[in-house]
């Protein structure tokens, strides 16, 4: 490269890491305030493998394979056998990577905090989901109201609570049911549902189709519905949480069932995550939840594009 051409390169690339300044230092300023929300609140903050041998069949992500292992997309499985160890309270704030996935809202590797907490279930999760982000809004704003993508959000307790089969009903073309069964669920969540939510408060959607919670306990009074819920602001997706299911059988059939609809669509077959598995069955009542970190900066840098939160997307690297 001649001496002109590296001096055309660092303007271009100064200029553009110039632009980002201000979001990189809210970024940190979020995550200090994540941190010492679950310090303050008696977690351990833990660190595991990013590689994994044996992942969670999702029937809808595409790993990024490492020599014999993967790269993880959650440290979900690894997080889960800690808190089956006897860690009541652990969070983790970490790299994952998914294949193929790039978008304003996606990367193929970005940052989740995942916490999981023993003893409480998803309506209890809920609660400690608007506690965090208060804080992290009183800590940065001073207030419980934000700006972002154009609509201003109030933050105060109680937010929205609204279930899928309710979302549905109100605002999508056809029933839950039969969009599940000829396979238009995501297109008519992302099309028509998630637009609405979160547009004044934030919104927990909530009681999901058993069959799109692998590992999620299913609702006592209505097995065909998990207690899972994600969380929306301003319409953008942040967060996925649910109870834990703790019995190593129905999970069990539940990967199986995943690996038999990735072997269907031709998709990569993954090792049984049999460690996991057998750590299930110490496993206590517990709820667990990944959040977006580069969502949550873009939430409160008010940025359209995840790219303007993180110091280099794909295409500079």
């Amino acid at each position: 490269m001649s001496p002109e051409s590296k001096n055309k390169f660092f303007r271009e690339e100064q200029k553009r890491l110039a632009k980002r300044k201000d979001c990189l230092w809210l970024r940190a300023r979020l995550v200090h305030e994540i941190r010492r929300f679950f310090v303050e609140n008696k977690y351990l903050e833990v660190e595991t493998p990013q590689l994994t041998k044996s992942p969670a069949p999702e029937v809808h992500i595409e790993l990024i394979r490492a020599g014999d292992s993967y790269l993880q997309a959650s440290p979900e499985l690894y997080m889960k056998r800690l808190l089956a160890a006897g860690y009541p309270r652990i969070f983790q704030i970490s790299k994952c990577f998914r294949n193929g996935e790039r978008g304003n809202f996606h990367l193929p590797e970005f940052t989740l905090l995942e916490w999981y907490r023993a003893e409480i279930d998803y309506e209890r999760l809920m609660e400690d989901c608007e506690a965090l982000i208060l804080w992290i809004s009183g800590s940065i704003s001073g207030g419980r109201k934000i700006r972002t993508q154009g609509r201003e959000i109030d933050l105060d307790v109680p937010w929205e609570r609204i279930s899928v089969s309710e979302s549905f009903d109100r605002y999508a073309s056809l029933d839950l049911e039969t969009a599940i069964r000829n396979g238009y669920f995501d297109e008519i969540m992302v099309k028509e549902i998630e637009p609405n939510l979160g547009i004044t408060k934030p919104t927990f959607l909530y009681d999901y189709p058993a069959t799109l919670a692998s590992l999620a306990k299913l609702k006592p009074d209505k097995p065909k519905f998990a207690e899972r819920f994600e969380i929306y602001i301003a319409g953008i997706e942040l967060a996925n949480g649910f109870s834990e299911l703790t019995d190593p059988i129905e999970q069990r059939k539940r990967f199986e069932r995943d690996q038999r609809k990735r072997q269907e669509s031709g998709k990569q077959m993954y090792p049984m995550a049999e460690n996991f598995l057998k750590s299930l069955e110490q496993l206590p009542q517990a709820a667990g939840i990944a959040l977006g970190v580069d969502r949550l900066a873009m939430i409160f840098s008010d940025k359209p594009s995840i790219d303007d939160v993180v110091s280099f997307t794909p295409e500079e690297l």
